[in-house]
């Protein structure tokens, strides 16, 4: 618990590590494209990364979800399909598949996430820092004038021309003064997940199972048919076999048996911890977060092993180096994003990225989920990238402005590398023309983005006589 007393820093100088162009907060699926963007033609581009490797939640064993429409349809191209490209090219991720629940999924080797997306960034001459985190801004009014880093070496400045803050929590625009929101209505948050690998799991008897024997094995949504056809697949559901653990005595906090099968034969990775009322701006909270979580993977484990098919001779392999977090900060940016845009499939003229993923809200009280799906696709508007009250700035990735519901279907990691590729292009132009973020020109933005192989809903006649 956090104590009420307080104590004076004393004033101090600190030294500039690094005067950039660009300045990239955050290492994730937003990040990693957002740096590729901006230093694709030669600009001096950092990239600051609080832990010791790139890559965020591609690297806990989620697979990445939200390349393909509900048309079937790719709606997610250019740098982020290169990346998984390059993935790809060392059997380190799976084709675009189609998933009656998620849209699709695209497997990931986690490892190969870290190094493949270094690998990228250094090529393009992008200079990587890990072990540092934002711990303050450099403000002129309203001016965010660069970044105030904190690592062993101390308390460091990196002055930028634009700053993208693609932290997954808003944490270089809230300290910088951008309204933010927190959570829903209540101020609850979608819990976090601990995500854990299994070896040993017969794959086959378990999608075997649940295709002949679909009245046992009731997966949500997701019909039998789909086991048949698939040999790597997430299953959701099974949720008598749940109540049945629950009642001879296993504790879980989840309604429903979440798992998603690893491109490495046995392997397995299980989305069933959840550990309500974490807030993940908190080191407290979170660090209570790691430990109920990793307190739940031993129920989990025995009712894998006792009551789904395949598990039997199932061993532990490893946790997910981090505790994944949903929520958190929102920013207030020129538009929000709301749930009607999101069910009405609406088109922006400023869209910078499409997404199809549907709204998926995993209740911040209890272990139930909430989905809705729009029947097509919608478009981000560049307006969300763009804070209010505060210059030199963007956004990318789950913590534009959106509401708590359009959060929750645009938090998943392709539409974020879109965000990325988005921001990434915008911060480079307004460094190359002299201008705010807010005042590049959005025409433009949407031009380049087609040319460099990204998907958007726009009229590319009516762009190419603007």
């Amino acid at each position: 618990m956090k104590s009420a007393k307080k104590i004076a820093e004393p004033a101090r100088e600190i030294p500039v590590r690094k005067e950039a162009d660009v300045l990239v907060i955050g290492g994730g699926p937003s990040g990693i494209i957002a740096a590729l963007a901006a230093a694709e033609d030669g600009l001096n581009v950092m990239l600051v990364e609080s832990r010791s490797f790139v890559g965020g939640n591609m690297t806990i064993g989620l697979p990445i979800l939200g390349f393909l429409g509900q048309k079937g349809n790719q709606i997610i191209k250019g740098l982020p399909q290169q990346y998984i490209d390059r993935l790809k090219a060392v059997q380190a991720a799976s084709e675009h598949r189609p998933c009656p629940l998620h849209m699709s999924l695209t497997l990931v080797e986690p490892e190969a996430v870290k190094t493949v997306a270094l690998q990228m960034l250094i090529e393009r001459k992008v200079e990587v820092l890990f072990y540092a985190f934002c711990a303050g801004v450099v403000m002129e009014g309203d001016e965010l004038k660069g970044v105030i880093i904190e690592s062993k070496a101390g308390r460091e400045a990196i002055l930028a021309k634009v700053i993208v803050d693609c932290s997954g929590d808003a944490d270089v625009a809230y300290r910088a003064g951008v309204p933010c929101e927190y959570g829903n209505e209540h101020g609850g948050v979608q819990p976090p997940t601990l995500m854990f690998c299994l070896g040993g799991v017969d794959t086959e008897k378990l999608r075997t199972s649940i295709h002949q024997e679909p009245r046992t094995y009731l997966t949500d949504f997701i019909p039998a048919e789909y086991f048949g056809q698939n040999n790597q697949f997430v299953l959701v559901g099974l949720r008598n076999q749940i109540k049945k653990a629950q009642e001879n005595g296993i504790h879980l906090a989840v309604e429903r048996t979440i798992l998603i099968t690893g491109l490495r034969k046995g392997e397995v990775w299980v989305n069933m911890t959840r550990v309500n009322g974490v807030n993940g701006t908190d080191p407290g909270s979170l660090s209570y977060g790691e430990i109920e979580g990793r307190r739940q993977i031993q129920d989990i484990q025995r009712y894998l092993m006792e009551y789904v098919p395949g598990f039997e001779n199932a061993y532990f392999l490893k946790t997910a180096p981090f505790l994944g977090i949903r929520e958190t900060r929102r920013i207030n940016g020129l538009y929000t994003m709301t749930r009607e845009d999101i069910l009405s499939c609406r088109h922006f003229e400023d869209a910078i990225a499409v997404a199809s993923y549907p709204l998926d809200i995993h209740h911040p009280v209890g272990g139930g989920c909430t989905l809705e799906w729009c029947g097509d696709c919608y478009d981000i508007p560049y307006r969300s990238l763009v804070p209010q009250k505060v210059k030199n700035l963007l956004v990318a990735g789950r913590s534009i402005s959106a509401t708590h519901e359009a959060m929750s279907a645009i938090r998943v990691m392709a539409p974020c590398m879109a965000m990325g590729e988005a921001a990434g292009r915008a911060a480079k132009m307004a460094v190359r023309k002299g201008v705010q973020p807010a005042a590049i020109d959005v025409k433009q933005l949407q031009r380049e983005l087609l040319e460099k192989g990204a998907y958007l809903r726009v009229d590319k006649e009516a762009l190419a006589t603007t």
